[in-house]
């Protein structure tokens, strides 16, 4: 059977490709999404994807996965560092997590330090840019056949 992916990303990553470029690059979301739903489709997963600015939009559309996809791979921007809430939605559905961020959030400022989803995620992959979605994508496919 097909697998399904759900990607979220949080506040200020539909602005990727101009926000900041010495620190998130220059690739936008348009073209992480577009390369990470074809990275699925090569192995016959269905990939959704959704951004958005607003914590209560990011928490429903988590809540509405759950029982309809496989995995989550969630780069929460911002909330990442402050939403128990969000971390409550990702603990809640159990949907198997990975935490994806551009930048190393523990090389930078100390308040990007903790990241309240991990402790809830399987795994964290930060630092590597775009590239980060492709790992996490990568990981989330050995974590399902070591699982299934």
């Amino acid at each position: 059977m097909a697998k399904r992916v759900l990607l979220i990303n949080g506040p200020n990553l539909n602005l990727l490709g101009r926000r900041e470029p010495a620190v998130y690059g220059a690739t936008t979301l348009a073209e992480i999404e577009a390369a990470v739903v074809a990275q699925g489709k090569t192995w016959g997963w269905q990939v959704d994807c959704f951004q958005s600015n607003h914590e209560g939009a990011l928490i429903d559309r988590i809540h509405a996965a759950m029982g309809e996809v496989d995995f989550l791979i969630i780069n929460p921007g911002g909330y990442t560092h402050t939403s128990v809430a969000l971390r409550d939605a990702v603990a809640g559905t159990a949907i198997p997590t990975i935490e994806v961020h551009m930048s190393n959030i523990h090389a930078r400022e100390a308040f990007r330090h903790v990241s309240m989803v991990a402790p809830v995620a399987i795994g964290q992959i930060c630092g590597f840019g775009a590239d980060g979605y492709r790992l996490a994508m990568e990981a989330a496919r050995g974590w399902l056949k070591e699982t299934s």
